[in-house]
């Protein structure tokens, strides 16, 4: 059975990072395109960061653009959202989700996947 679970959420201080893991169990992650999304209260859920399937090109939402960085280890089945120089309004649940797609570029619109997680609480304060 296909699953993902997220983990290192926490609270953190603004100029601070955190790191952000994606587990992965029942598929190929490499054959996968992955991306992190995340809802702040009263607020739609939005895409992140993503990555394409076997190493191939990133994207990402201007609001992380210099900040955050995505990378996996399809060994470990393990992707991460290394998110640096955080700000109050990061704050949110944060998750990631897969879809498996044979062409294109990965998608951050949240209508682009197919697998999600169970989301992580990122808070960003003083």
């Amino acid at each position: 059975q296909l699953q993902l679970v997220e983990s290192g959420g926490g609270l953190a201080q603004p100029g601070g990072s955190l790191r952000l893991s994606c587990a992965f169990s029942g598929f190929t992650l490499e054959y996968y395109d992955i991306g992190w999304f995340r809802q702040a209260p009263g607020k739609e859920r939005e895409g992140v960061m993503c990555m394409t399937r076997d190493g191939g090109p990133t994207n990402y939402g201007d609001s992380v653009k210099g900040r955050f960085t995505i990378s996996r280890d399809n060994a470990k089945k393990l992707v991460y959202l290394q998110m640096n120089s955080l700000k109050p309004e990061d704050t949110a649940v944060y998750s990631c989700a897969a879809i498996h797609r044979k062409s294109g570029l990965c998608s951050l619109g949240v209508g682009g996947y197919r697998y999600w997680g169970q989301g992580t609480q990122v808070t960003v304060s003083s």
